[in-house]
This record gives structure tokens, C-alpha cells and sequence, in this order.
């Protein structure tokens, strides 16, 4: 029996599957198959039964899911405290929204390849909703995103908040909210939402509202004047440095951006702890260094 076993047996447990072990853990079908079998036959027991519904634990292999789990628990302690960081390889798996993508990602990207030089980081970019499902399906390790995410198994590190203010492009005039359209997030994002039942309460419900997922995009439609939104500060300081745009007050401000760094908690991971812990002194020191 090997740790390898152990730790295969236990992704193939905890993900319902082969393949999905296989994507985890990088490796093919077979060789999962094979070292869960070959477990199997030292132990003299079933550890797994196929049904149609997938996988299923008999007892012996819910038993050996506790021991498994706190191996793993072990390893994770011994890389923390003993390994030189320098020397850790591995692939580290990234979720970020594209708020923290274009403030202080990179910042956090090179803090943490400083620290540890020999692993690997695979980035994605997408809304907090698609986010938050990658990280309970176990698809990334840490994430960037507008949270909390409230699932017990979630540990969740608050980040600055980021506040909203109401640009409008230069060469428009004053703005009337029931004829200039109003550009915000995506759709399926809590500030869209937000924003969507604030102008219809303020406004009327004939309010036109765009939505975008690139926030680089909506800014140039402010900056054209096909439209007006709120956006964080520091994310238009290069459209406000060549005055393509201004701030303008339509009379409410939309509620701050909160954002955590949230990963799983079970099983622990030195390294998803380490990154959140980076990425909030990467965050804070942004942050103080912007105008918000």
C-alpha cells in the first residue's frame, strides 16, 4: 500500500468518479483504475461499487476515507511547516473575477511565484457565479471573487472593498436616466442585480440597462458616450487621466464591491491558505496605494 493509493483512493471518493480523479490528480483513467484496484486487492476488500448513479462506498472504504483524508491532512501539515517553498512543485489552479484581474492580480501572480518558484498556476477569469461553482466542483483551488461563498465546507478571507462611483464621457451633457443608457456588470452578478432593482425603484422600470462581463469594454462605451455606469476608480484612472471621462452624481451610490478569497477547507491545503494569505497583503497594500 502506498500514499499514492491513498491519495487516489480519496479524489475518486471525494469527486464521485474516475474522471474527475483523473483530471485532479492529472492522470489517466486507467492509472487511476489501476492504483485504486491494486489497493483493493492488498486490502482484500471492496473499497468502491459502480451503480448507475456512480460511485458508492462500501464500509470498508468509508472506513479507509477517514484514514485517507487524514494522511492527506499530514502531508499538508509537513509541506506547510518543514519543505523549503523553493522546492514545492505542483499545479496551483487560480479563479478571479476580472474587478480583481484588473487591479492587483498580477501583484498577488508575482508574490506568490516569488514564494514558490516551481509551481505551476493555471488562471481563470470569469463572473463570481460561474467561480464559485469551479471551486465547490473542486475545478480550482483558490478564488477571487464576490463573496462570501456560504457553503460550510468554504473557508472565506475578506479583501478590500472596492467603491463605485458614476462616470459619464466628457463630451456628454447632463445625464437624464430615462433616456441615457446605464452599463453595469454582467448579468448574473449581484451589483447587475442590484443595480437593475435600485434604478427601477428610483427611475421607472423603463430604465435601459446594458450588461458586460468585460469591464475594459464598458468603460470605452462610456468614454464613446453610448452610455453611463458605475465603476470602481481605480480601474478608470487612465480614462480619467486623458479626460475621456468624468464622475457625475445621478443622486445614489451604488453599495460597495466586497470580494473574499475563498478555498476549500476540507481537505486542507497549505497552498490555497498561503495564497489567500498573500493575496490579502497583495489586496491591502493596493488598495492603501489607489485612490477608492
Amino acid at each position: 500500500m502506498t500514499f499514492d493509493q491513498l491519495k487516489t483512493f480519496f479524489w475518486v471518493a471525494r469527486l464521485g468518479g474516475f474522471r474527475r480523479a483523473s483530471e485532479r490528480l492529472n492522470l489517466s483513467q486507467p492509472a487511476i483504475s489501476t492504483r485504486v484496484g491494486t489497493l483493493e486487492d492488498e486490502l482484500g476488500v471492496k473499497l468502491l461499487e459502480r451503480t448507475s448513479k456512480g460511485i458508492v462506498l462500501t464500509k470498508p472504504g468509508t472506513l479507509l476515507l477517514g484514514y485517507a483524508e487524514q494522511m492527506l491532512f499530514v502531508q499538508e501539515e509537513i509541506m506547510k511547516r518543514v519543505a523549503d517553498t523553493s522546492e514545492i512543485e505542483g499545479l496551483f489552479r487560480v479563479g478571479s473575477s476580472e474587478t480583481i484581474a484588473q487591479s492587483w492580480l498580477t501583484g498577488f501572480l508575482k508574490a506568490f511565484s516569488e514564494e514558490y518558484p516551481r509551481v505551476n498556476i493555471e488562471l481563470t477569469v470569469d463572473i463570481s457565479g460561474n467561480l464559485r461553482n469551479s471551486l465547490l466542483e473542486r475545478k480550482v483551488d483558490l478564488v477571487f471573487l464576490m463573496g462570501p461563498v456560504s457553503e460550510f465546507t468554504v473557508e472565506n478571507v475578506p479583501l478590500p472593498k472596492f467603491n463605485l462611483h458614476w462616470f459619464k464621457s466628457t463630451k456628454s451633457g447632463p445625464v437624464d436616466l430615462n433616456e441615457t443608457p446605464v452599463i453595469s456588470y454582467a448579468a448574473k452578478t449581484r451589483p447587475y442585480r442590484e443595480l437593475i432593482a435600485e434604478l427601477a425603484r428610483r427611475i421607472g422600470p423603463n430604465v435601459r440597462v446594458y450588461s458586460s462581463a468585460s469591464l475594459s469594454a464598458s468603460l470605452q462605451m462610456i468614454a464613446a458616450g453610448i452610455a453611463v455606469g458605475p465603476y470602481p476608480r481605480a480601474l478608470a484612472a487612465s480614462l480619467l487621466e486623458s479626460n475621456q471621462i468624468e464622475e457625475f452624481d445621478p443622486g445614489f451610490q451604488p453599495s460597495p464591491l466586497e470580494f473574499t478569497a475563498s478555498f476549500l477547507s476540507e481537505p486542507r491545503s497549505f497552498l490555497a491558505e498561503r495564497g489567500a494569505e498573500i493575496a490579502h497583503v497583495v489586496a491591502t497594500q493596493w488598495d492603501k496605494d489607489h485612490e477608492n
